[in-house]
């Protein structure tokens, strides 16, 4: 769904949840109502995506593209690219990111960062923003402390930050099964939409 407007300014939202209505959702939703109308808007859901495995051959780090039969995979980089900023909204699956979200980074890594034959990886994405919004079920502060959400922050952390994002910010929500996001929370989601 895309959200048309005079801007040049796109902001690519990655729902990494497969739960309708659920709270990753709620809160994608919400941060969508607080951006400016001149911004325009591509929406994701990694659920409805079809990617397949990476297979570990390599040679998209010397051909800068996947040899894999085309898939989403391709579509969604390509929506990375035209990106301003980047939205990832992720439950937390065993204090990291969803196994569909993680094999699509798997894919894209040429697209995301360059490896050079000596020295650190280069992001190919640099001046460009970031915010991760992650759910989980662990309630807080045992969240954080057990390294549930916080750990699904931090491996989205890596990957972004590699590919040259700056994280702009960060929203953690524990505690999701026993207490549903409340409206404090869409607003925090909202207010994270000026970061953009």
């Amino acid at each position: 769904m895309i959200k048309q407007s005079d801007s040049t300014k796109r902001v690519l939202i990655v729902n990494a949840s497969p739960r309708t209505g659920g709270s990753v959702e709620r809160l994608l939703e919400a941060f969508i109502d607080g951006l400016d109308d001149d911004i325009d808007i591509v929406r994701i859901n990694i659920a409805h995506s079809h990617v397949a495995p990476c297979t570990g051959c390599m040679v998209c780090r010397t051909k800068k593209e996947c040899v894999l039969p085309i898939d989403d995979a391709y579509r969604i980089l390509s929506l990375f690219r035209k990106a301003d900023a980047v939205v990832i909204g992720t439950p937390c699956y065993w204090g990291n990111i969803p196994g569909t979200l993680k094999v699509l980074f798997d894919r894209i890594v040429y697209g995301l960062m360059e490896e050079p034959a000596r020295g650190f990886p280069i992001g190919l994405h640099k001046g460009k923003k970031a915010i991760i919004i992650a759910t989980c079920n662990t309630p807080w502060p045992w969240n954080r402390l057990f390294r549930q959400s916080s750990g699904t922050i931090r491996a989205l952390k890596e990957i972004i930050g590699w590919s040259g994002f700056r994280i702009a910010a960060t929203m953690q929500r524990g505690g999701t099964r026993n207490s549903p996001v409340t409206e404090k929370d869409l607003d925090k989601a909202r207010r994270l939409a000026r970061k953009i």
